[in-house]
């Protein structure tokens, strides 16, 4: 990925809880246009990782660059304004909102209303089934209908960074399959994209780039498809052992 301006760069990034050190040193890139995948098994640091980048975990040291801003010191919603997006684990809609009001509070910090409604109709291009449910309550969607929403949601801001956390969470495989093909679709639109996932085979797949945690480290890193062709890539990442014995990291 040489050669591509990074959207976010993260550099030896330690954020602690107590005594407990959730990231010990962790440093990547996010290139515009991109996917990057940031895996690993429960309690690696990726879901740390988001919340440092977005100002809810504060780390101990290290720099968040995002478009050649630091954000570190930064509060979470001067964060968002700057052009990041997040889809939080668990999608977390307002249920009892329409799916209508859900994605305009998703543009809630945008005065160019023109602008809007033409994202807002462009966006209901993109997920019909939004469309058709424009004005039903959110809390009434489908689990894959409110996954969608809560992409909507985030895209809605016109972000330069969208950040997924475990978007295939509680999905049937079907939905996680179309879920993760809407990600693929977004992303050929120019949507820079990091993922955070625990279905590593899925996000290999589509990742043009991946960084593994293990232990708040990063174990191991490359091109998603040639990661996802790693010998016993799954056996390691499952905790079943340990990367370090199995892989050869970059």
């Amino acid at each position: 990925m040489q050669g591509i301006s990074p959207v976010l760069e993260i550099q030896d990034l330690k954020v602690s809880y107590g005594a407990i050190k959730a990231l010990d040193g962790v440093s990547f890139t996010v290139p515009a246009g991109r996917i990057v995948a940031l895996l690993g098994a429960n309690g690696a640091g990726k879901s740390t990782a988001l919340r440092a980048i977005t100002g809810l975990a504060p780390p101990q040291s290290g720099r968040i660059v995002f478009g050649g801003i630091e954000l570190r010191g930064l509060k979470t919603h001067e964060i968002i304004r700057a052009g990041l997006a997040v889809v939080p684990e668990g999608r977390r809609i307002f249920a009892n909102l329409t799916v209508l009001d859900n994605l305009l509070l998703g543009a809630y910090f945008r005065r160019d209303q023109e602008a809007r409604a033409r994202d807002l109709e462009n966006l209901f291009q993109t997920f019909p089934r939004l469309a058709e449910r424009r004005h039903q309550a959110a809390g009434t969607l489908s689990g894959g209908e409110q996954q969608m929403l809560a992409l909507g949601r985030a895209l809605m801001s016109r972000p330069r960074l969208l950040l997924l956390d475990e978007p295939s969470l509680g999905l049937a495989p079907l939905l996680v399959q179309e879920v993760f093909n809407i990600i693929t679709r977004l992303n050929r639109q120019g949507v820079t994209i990091l993922l955070v996932e625990q279905n590593a085979a899925a996000a290999l797949s589509i990742a043009h780039y991946a960084y593994i945690l293990e232990t708040g480290r990063v174990a191991l890193e490359g091109p998603g498809p040639e990661l996802l062709a790693q010998p016993r890539l799954q056996e390691a990442y499952l905790g079943e052992a340990s990367l370090d014995e199995n892989l050869n990291p970059c």
